[in-house]
């Protein structure tokens, strides 16, 4: 890997007793290099490419360091998406959108409300329950619970991970000529983001910061929720599409006709109704390189499940590896399982990018939550945890409007890279590209 790392390769805020820093620049790492290899494939040269570990430290905590006008973070989590203690152990929810509460609140019987009265009450209803019951019951429901497991537990109950690459890269025909080379590794070239929640917008936006024109389409009918309707649109631009509609699919169709790269964020399966599984778009828009991302891969029921990260950490034994008592499961400085996934998935483009522009092929790029904590968990568990707090402003930027938040990490040839198209504007763009 041609990347000059500097600074402390643990840096402070991102303490663990697993590699959660190591990992963390890794791939982050992983991204910048691949964005240097294809921009010496369009190009002949390949820039010289830094990358500040401290700034990684505080690229992983993005979202938490998002601040509003007058300065304010965001909670990322709603007060229904937490750890609960079961008849047999423990779990986790996760009900931040307002349809998975009320999924969440139907499976157990539970009664909607204030959120203490509805707490008290879903308390009681998964306590009386052993975690894996509350677990199917609420999946079952169409929302999301997980029991805490140990890596032994998960190894033997979920989707097997072990023999499956941590980016799969696989061949999917050949593509058109690449366009002309810009300023940036990925200049000219169109991303189409259709994902939610902080791992894909995040490898999305960084291909934003490499120079692609990438464009995010929403339904109008699931809107995002405040902190991701900011977050979640950095660097890009955003639209809304109701695909459910003769006009709204051919919209989007006709988007993706003119994209160079289609990125999903949905479970496995979830697109195939508009036609925009990786299968469907190779016979309908041949050489579209697809990225698609899941929490726990595609293999078995655990393939069709929906996921996000604090439930990933919790089910595959992160917790557990993470605790601070032995009690109660622990969770991770950060969601270094979606921001690890987004840079690698970003990583993940860039490559079939670049063999594009050698060979002509495209590819479909996959990456997982899942396959992401085996990575995280595969490096072991250490004693001696660093302790140490970043400074939180040292790479704040503007990001209009008054916001703030933390700029892209890496320099290619000695020039920090930057977010384009600011300030963010959730779902206020027109649903065409720019330059169409």
């Amino acid at each position: 890997m041609n990347v000059r790392v500097a600074g402390d390769p643990r840096p402070a805020g991102l303490s663990s007793p697993l590699a959660v820093a190591e990992c963390a620049v890794a791939s982050v790492s992983a991204c910048l290099d691949a964005a240097a290899e294809l921009a010496h494939a369009r190009s002949g040269r390949r820039p010289e490419v830094v990358l500040d570990t401290a700034h990684v430290a505080a690229a992983m905590r993005s979202e938490a360091l998002l601040r509003d006008p007058a300065g304010r973070g965001i909670d990322g989590f709603a007060p229904l998406s937490r750890l609960w203690p079961a008849a047999d152990g423990w779990v986790r929810t996760h009900a931040n959108y307002p349809w998975h509460r009320t999924a969440l609140l139907a499976a157990l019987g539970v009664g909607d409300g204030p959120d203490d009265e509805v707490q008290a009450r879903l308390a009681e209803a998964v306590g009386a329950r052993p975690a894996a019951e509350v677990e199917r019951l609420v999946y079952e429901a169409g929302g999301l619970a997980v029991a805490a497991r140990t890596q032994e537990q998960w190894r033997a109950d979920g989707p097997a991970t072990d023999a499956s690459p941590l980016v799969s890269i696989v061949p999917a025909g050949a593509g058109p000529p690449m366009p002309r080379p810009g300023p940036l590794p990925a200049s000219g070239l169109r991303v189409l983001d259709l994902t939610r929640v902080i791992a894909g917008p995040v490898g999305t936006r960084m291909l934003g910061a490499l120079g692609a024109d990438v464009l995010r389409v929403d339904d109008p009918g699931r809107p995002e929720l405040p902190l991701h309707a900011v977050d979640g649109v950095i660097g890009k631009a955003s639209t809304l599409l109701d695909a459910s509609t003769g006009p709204g699919r051919e919209a989007l169709h006709r988007l993706v006709a003119g994209a160079d790269v289609v990125v999903t964020g949905y479970r496995p399966g979830a697109l195939r109704r508009l036609g925009l599984e990786p299968d469907q778009i190779a016979e309908e828009h041949p050489g579209t390189v697809v990225a698609t991302l899941s929490a726990w891969g595609t293999a078995g029921e655990w393939g069709r499940r929906r996921g996000f990260d604090s439930l990933v950490q919790i089910a595959t034994g992160i917790g557990w590896a993470a605790t601070a008592d032995g009690a109660r499961p622990g969770a991770l400085p950060c969601q270094l399982l979606d921001h690890a996934s987004g840079y690698l998935l970003a990583g993940g483009v860039l490559t079939a990018l670049a063999r594009r522009a050698r060979t002509g092929e495209v590819a479909h790029v996959s990456v997982s939550l899942n396959r992401t904590a085996r990575w995280l968990l595969d490096q072991g568990v250490r004693a001696d945890v660093r302790d140490g707090e970043p400074d939180p402003d040292a790479f704040r930027v503007a990001l209009g409007d008054g916001w703030s938040g933390i700029s892209p990490p890496g320099q290619l040839d000695g020039r920090a890279l930057s977010w384009p198209g600011l300030p963010p504007a959730y779902g206020r763009s027109p649903a065409a590209w720019r330059d169409a």
